[in-house]
């Protein structure tokens, strides 16, 4: 799997966000760009901001013990997943605003590098290695720009 912390993969990874726009049209699945673009942003919005309620009891339980697994591990995502609630994005989104934030997300992923995230708590899975970390940025941005075609 590629390191979304080293420069050069974040660099690629940008432009291919660079190469969509408000009408690229997915291979699969139901969203719009400008809901997958938020959809993406929902992961750095659970690692920098306090928006959305940390999972606690069975929740915190069941993402830990079945979901992180798949979540963290080389193994790709399935075409049509399904995804957690927090997720779901319905409405319409201004494309430019939540691609903006995503680079954003991505360049401050990759400055604040691997060592920040090593054994750094999730909002999810509690602790995770660098390596997890890493696939978990990293396959889901590749997953929804594949989705859409680049």
């Amino acid at each position: 799997m590629k390191n979304i912390f080293d420069k050069a993969v974040t660099e690629e990874v940008i432009a291919r966000i660079n190469q969509l726009n408000p009408n690229t049209k997915p291979n699969w699945g139901k969203m719009s760009v400008d809901q997958m673009l938020a959809h993406c942003n929902v992961t750095y919005e659970m690692d920098f901001e306090d928006k959305h309620p940390k999972p606690k009891g069975l929740m915190k339980w069941m993402l830990k013990t079945f979901v992180k697994k798949v979540v963290v591990s080389e193994k790709p995502y399935k075409r049509n997943s399904r995804t957690a609630p927090v997720f779901l994005i319905t409405n319409e989104k201004d494309f430019n605003l939540e691609k903006d934030r995503l680079v954003d997300y991505i360049v401050k992923v990759q400055e604040l590098g691997s060592d920040y995230y090593h054994n750094r708590e999730s909002h999810s899975f509690g602790k995770l290695n660098k390596t997890e970390w890493n696939n978990m940025f990293y396959k889901h941005l590749d997953h929804h720009l594949t989705q859409f075609g680049v």
